[in-house]
């Protein structure tokens, strides 16, 4: 199979294969799933490419050398300013049908506040809510999020 580079970017490149598929090769990326006392921890910022704010688990790429673990740890503490024992849970590709993303989704444990050193790219704003509500709004279609927030939250309401 032949591929013919169309656009290399920062964090993805594109693809065509035997001059037919149309593949966009991204960095893999993590998602922290952490609950504390019912309430999930979400993150609201709007995204551009759907013209809308998300609430979101906290979420972002791995970087070149870095473990899916400390990658999530990163995040962790870069949106939401916590540490915390991670456990991973599973793997997902976001979207197979065009891209090799792959998304690892840990599960926070024994939060514990850090410091917020937050990239200056993000403008993020931390928001608890309660499991039940956002479960309640996934199902209903209300909620605007991401596939790692819907891996999260099916695995939450299987839990339960």
């Amino acid at each position: 199979m032949a591929e013919r580079l169309v656009y290399q970017g920062k964090i993805l490149s594109l693809v065509l294969e035997d001059e037919r598929w149309e593949i966009v090769r991204h960095k893999d990326a993590v998602a922290v799933l952490a609950v504390r006392e019912g309430q999930l921890l979400l993150v609201e910022q709007y995204r551009p490419a759907i013209k809308q704010t998300t609430l979101e688990l906290p979420a972002g790429l791995i970087e070149p050398g870095e473990s899916a673990h400390e990658a999530a740890r990163r995040e962790l503490m870069e949106e939401a300013g916590f540490d915390a024992e991670l456990r991973e849970l599973f793997s997902f590709y976001s979207s197979p049908g065009f891209t090799d993303e792959r998304i690892t989704l840990f599960e926070a444990r024994r939060l514990f506040p850090r410091s917020r050193p937050q990239d200056p790219g993000e403008a993020v704003r931390v928001r608890w809510t309660p499991v039940e509500e956002a479960i309640r709004a996934f199902l209903a279609g209300e909620l605007a999020t991401s596939s790692p927030t819907a891996a999260g939250l099916l695995w939450l309401l299987k839990e339960r």
